[in-house]
């Protein structure tokens, strides 16, 4: 049997901590077990070197994205290799391998109708003379009243959009946005509604997945999954391969998770392994992101 176990990728904008280490330490357990009873195991991660996260530490160091992604990078190695981790492979985002099979999945994705372009209303600042990403505006939640980033309110659990919230600021100047039109990619979620439904149904009643992960997702099903942003525009991360898109970026909630498939066949490639055999209708999957 083959076991891929997929451990969470730490922000490569900030040193680690205790936290890490305790939502890590069970992705690393469960490939020392599997080992032991002789299946064929791959434990991937790495650091996700892309997004807004890495850019907003750059802007406050006035350095480069990629001078950040590399101190930390370097720093999570060193640390994982003296703790003892057992990673098969610990690659980064920022690399051309996991570019590429982003750029192909979400051609792929484009060409079977699930990805579509669409004209949105987004965040701009006239200060700073560029559109946001989410995580750039800051305010308040509609629904609990909290503060809240762009993209979700840490307190109610709420996916947002950054113009769902109140008393909207640039987290770069502290100014308030204005809003302006721009044209942005998008992913068809909501036609996934249906086997998502019976998908979370089942994992609730075989006993799979914790309480809160279960709650969660019934909860946005409930709502109606709606369509989500699949670009934005970003400083780094994956450039959109579409003629006169270039300059937009595939959205790291796409092409993060990706980096378990990319992760995937960079591991093979570098060991001459069949990617294909590996992967096969018997290979069970583990995702380990912590307590949930």
């Amino acid at each position: 049997m083959s076991v891929f176990i997929g451990g969470a990728w730490p922000y490569a904008n900030g040193s680690l901590h205790l936290g890490h280490i305790a939502a890590l330490l069970p992705g690393d357990i469960l490939a020392r077990y599997y080992r032991l009873k002789g299946e064929k195991v791959l434990y991937a991660s790495g650091s996700d070197c892309n997004g807004t996260p890495i850019s907003i530490r750059a802007n406050a160091e006035g350095v480069s994205v990629k001078e950040i992604a590399d101190r930390y990078h370097t720093e999570f190695i060193v640390c994982f290799s003296r703790l003892g981790f057992s990673y098969d492979i610990y690659t980064r985002t920022d690399g051309r391998f996991h570019h590429q099979v982003v750029r192909n999945v979400f051609l792929t994705l484009l060409d079977r109708g699930f990805i579509f372009k669409k004209e949105v209303e987004q965040t701009y600042c006239e200060f700073d003379e560029r559109f946001l990403p989410d995580r750039f505006v800051e305010g308040v939640c509609p629904y609990c009243g909290s503060r809240a980033r762009g993209d979700q309110c840490d307190n109610c659990g709420s996916i947002l959009d950054p113009l769902d919230l109140t008393e909207r600021t640039c987290k770069l100047c502290g100014n308030e946005p204005t809003v302006r039109k721009t044209e942005h990619f998008y992913f068809k979620l909501s036609a996934f509604q249906d086997e998502l439904d019976k998908y979370v149904a089942s994992a609730s009643a075989e006993g799979r997945w914790r309480d809160n992960a279960i709650h969660q997702s019934e909860r946005y099903l409930r709502e109606g999954l709606r369509d989500r942003a699949a670009s934005r525009d970003l400083a780094n991360g994956v450039g959109i391969p579409v003629r006169g898109y270039e300059d937009k970026k595939v959205y790291v909630w796409i092409e993060a998770v990706t980096g378990y498939y990319s992760a995937s066949q960079e591991w093979a490639a570098l060991n001459r392994v069949d990617f294909e055999e590996f992967w096969n209708e018997e290979t069970v999957s583990y995702y380990v992101h912590g307590k949930d």
